[in-house]
């Protein structure tokens, strides 16, 4: 056994997801576990308390990531809040994608509900600041159902069209997943222009694609 405290939260966290892909399921015990990654038990704890804590910051790793990698790429200063929230969107699916085997084990399950899952809500917490540092703004508009659908705030419209995304890309079969990239764009444009009122064509093309992609889904 190692009596060392030099194990770090990323070590940790890529045993645990190995653990899970290998037996898809968590580990037996925390003891166990540490066992298995040669240190004492109390060294684990300098990190986490659980393996729920580690299965969402698995989560909150990929959104890390994602906005160190558009850092590292792209100028702030070069893009509108639109454009900014496509370059999250595809960096952060790719990330996903990198790890597809992974979260399928543990989101493609006939007893997960995205909504409800709390492994998500650290995510949840961190994209939504990351919705607000946006500023999106909207427009007063005068439509009923618009209005209904702008008195939940925007950082819950796009949380929603988070997890919509997500279950998309789950059920995705198509070659290299171009199917949600499409989605994607498609789905952010037609929210910023429902936001914005400059809604109809885009609207209506996600509307048309999304219809046929669950006609075909279905033989």
């Amino acid at each position: 056994m190692k009596n060392t405290q030099n194990i770090s939260k990323q070590e940790i966290l890529t045993a645990y997801m190995n653990h899970v892909l290998d037996f898809d399921n968590q580990p037996n015990s925390i003891h166990a576990f540490a066992k298995k990654l040669g240190i004492d038990e109390k060294y684990f704890y300098n990190h986490y308390t659980s393996f729920d804590q580690i299965a969402a910051d698995v989560y909150v790793t990929f959104y890390e990531e994602s906005i160190k990698l558009m850092m590292s790429e792209i100028s702030y200063n070069e893009l509108d809040s639109r454009n900014e929230l496509l370059a999250f969107y595809f960096t952060f699916f790719e990330l996903l994608t990198n790890n597809r085997s992974y979260v399928l084990s543990t989101l493609n399950k006939p007893t997960v509900d995205l909504k409800r899952i709390k492994v998500f809500i650290p995510l949840r917490n961190r994209f939504k600041e990351f919705i607000k540092s946006l500023n999106i703004e909207t427009l007063d508009l005068k439509q009923e159902k618009i209005n209904t659908l702008k008195e939940k705030s925007i950082e819950e419209i796009a949380w929603t069209q988070l997890l919509f995304t997500i279950k998309f890309w789950m059920e995705d079969t198509s070659p290299g997943f171009e199917k949600t990239d499409v989605f994607i764009e498609k789905s952010v444009n037609a929210c910023f222009d429902l936001l914005d009122y400059t809604p109809l064509e885009s609207i209506i093309d996600f509307g048309k694609f999304f219809f046929k992609e669950k006609i075909k889904s279905q033989y």
